[in-house]
């Protein structure tokens, strides 16, 4: 029986495993309930008195030496695991299912452009007041785009309403915080309108709004020219076309050169070359006065887009329900 015991010492010592199979199969031979070493601590019951002294210490031995080889063999495969070329502190790899929306992805990278401009996002809430929405903004008090067949007013109270443009955060923004200010405001405004391909009762703008001393038309343009050029190439031109804005003044309408047919003219730009992108202007003085900003020393320019409108040509789509129909064929493409 020592012969026996002296045998598995110098297998238990010599033991080597590669993998978590190898390590359980030593661990179930020699450390488990039903263990080889447990069946010669049964026998050693019956071994003659003179025998005992000489085989119980070669058991001890037995037994300890297993244990402190699984102790070995399971650190040693911990350890081959942490020098593998995977770095389990990064974040986990996702599945494929699913999709960045295309809004999502174009506001995100709308941001980015301006972001790198210097500007920052700012953000308010999508009920508001007459007051942030419409009258702060210069717009008269029988202006169209307070009837009711435009914008969605709040039954119990006639003065809270939906808002139609993103401007309100302008104006939450000015009051709050004095020049210099630059700051572009993404967000979900809504419009009483008959959903069709061109219009829907919601959809999404970014507003941009730079105020400070000495602010000219000079700088809205090359804003906008940068922003074009980063978000449709390098080639992309610009052209400025007059316009009208309560809150503006003067205004511009921004139109870009045709990315698809290079300005040759094709049936998204209409056959003209160009396709608008934003409306613009210089901050009226009366929007700074109502905000508490001393028009005389300060001045400022706005710009807004539709996030829809510029996805749109982007990805020259025709249909602007698409992105509102949550259609997996459609969205998966993306």
């Amino acid at each position: 029986m020592l012969d026996k015991v002296k045998k598995l010492i110098s297998e238990v010592e010599n033991a080597t495993a590669k993998t978590e199979e190898e390590v359980e199969k030593f661990r179930l031979r020699f450390v488990g309930r039903n263990n080889i070493i447990n069946e010669l601590f049964e026998d050693f019951k019956s071994v003659p008195p003179e025998h005992k002294r000489e085989l119980g210490p070669a058991l001890n031995q037995l037994k300890n030496s297993a244990q402190n080889k699984l102790k070995e063999l399971s650190a040693s495969l911990t350890s081959s695991a942490s020098k593998s070329n995977v770095d389990v502190t990064l974040p986990g790899t996702f599945g494929t299912e699913g999709s960045t929306h295309p809004i999502s992805q174009t506001r995100s990278r709308i941001i980015e452009i301006f972001e790198r401009q210097g500007f920052n996002v700012e953000d308010g809430p999508e009920i508001d007041n007459d007051w942030n929405n419409f009258t702060a903004l210069n717009f008269p008090p029988n202006h169209p785009a307070r009837e009711m067949q435009d914008t969605y007013f709040i039954e119990k109270n006639p003065d809270m309403l939906l808002r139609t443009h993103t401007s309100n955060v302008q104006i939450r923004l000015m009051d709050k915080k004095k020049p210099p200010i630059r700051s572009i405001m993404p967000g979900r405004v809504y419009r009483n309108e008959a959903i069709s391909a061109r219009a829907h009762c919601f959809f999404h703008q970014v507003e941009g709004l730079v105020v400070g001393e000495n602010i000219s038309f000079k700088d809205l343009k090359n804003t906008l020219y940068h922003f074009s050029k980063e978000m449709f190439g390098k080639g992309t031109k610009i052209r400025l076309r007059p316009s009208y804005f309560p809150f503006t003044e003067p205004s511009a309408e921004i139109d870009i050169s045709c990315f698809i047919c290079d300005g040759e003219g094709c049936k998204i730009c209409k056959q003209t070359g160009w396709v608008e992108i934003a409306g613009s202007g210089m901050v009226d003085p009366n929007v700074l006065e109502n905000c508490g900003i001393d028009s005389t020393k300060y001045s400022g320019f706005a710009f807004g887009m539709g996030i829809e409108r510029v996805t749109m040509l982007k990805y020259q789509l025709d249909d602007l329900r698409l992105f509102s129909e949550n259609d997996i064929r459609f969205l998966k493409q993306f």
